[in-house]
């Protein structure tokens, strides 16, 4: 993975080794780097944007994500490159992030954690390029179509976020899904033909 998917596994690094440093040395960065919507529009700390994305709740949130960064993130990058598969990344996590901030913004007690948002814009990007390629899900023997599983996962995270959600951050979610497919289609626009096609349009 080093020499065919670089930009994977310098993320995979630096997202498993802050895991580590948070969840077991400096719990402290949870707080200071969490996503903090009403922080950051009154502080002005931008920068909490990104860096929210590098810490998690739990070991199991981090190792969920990492696992599905794992198996999607060489895909995506082998087609995008490594820069544009970033671009990508973190693209889909300000998406996330943004879409949060709308939704939160007055909450001062909010806060949230975790590259989902982005990991949400590679599985999306790999619906794109893959729309019938079976995604298995823990506990279900059997695959789902990539295309009907993103219409499932759409339809739940606007449902969930509706219903307030609890602990999950649905709008990250579903923020860094959309902002995936967009930023797919803006950085390789040949996207949308081999989607197309792989509908028989």
């Amino acid at each position: 993975m080093l020499y065919d998917a670089p930009a994977t596994f310098l993320l995979l690094l630096a997202n498993g080794f802050l895991g580590v440093v948070t969840l077991f040395f400096d719990s402290s960065l949870v707080g200071r780097w969490a996503f903090r919507p009403y922080q950051v529009l009154r502080e002005k700390e931008w920068g909490r944007f990104v860096s929210a994305g590098f810490v998690h709740v739990g070991l199991a949130h981090l190792a969920f994500n990492m696992i599905t960064l794992f198996f999607f993130g060489p895909f995506i990058e082998a087609q995008l490159g490594s820069w544009r598969f970033l671009l990508l990344y973190f693209g889909a996590e300000l998406a996330a992030n943004a879409l949060t901030m709308w939704r939160y913004k007055d909450d001062p007690k909010y806060s949230a954690v975790g590259a989902s948002g982005a990991i949400s814009g590679i599985v999306f990007a790999f619906v794109i390029f893959r729309p019938w390629e079976p995604i298995y899900l823990f506990l279900i023997p059997v695959g789902i179509p990539a295309l009907l599983f993103a219409f499932g996962y759409v339809a739940l995270s606007i449902y969930a976020a509706k219903q307030g959600g609890g602990r999950v951050a649905h709008e990250a979610h579903l923020g860094g899904a959309i902002g995936g497919i967009l930023l797919t289609l803006l950085l390789y626009p040949a996207a949308l033909g081999i989607f197309l096609r792989q509908l028989g349009l």
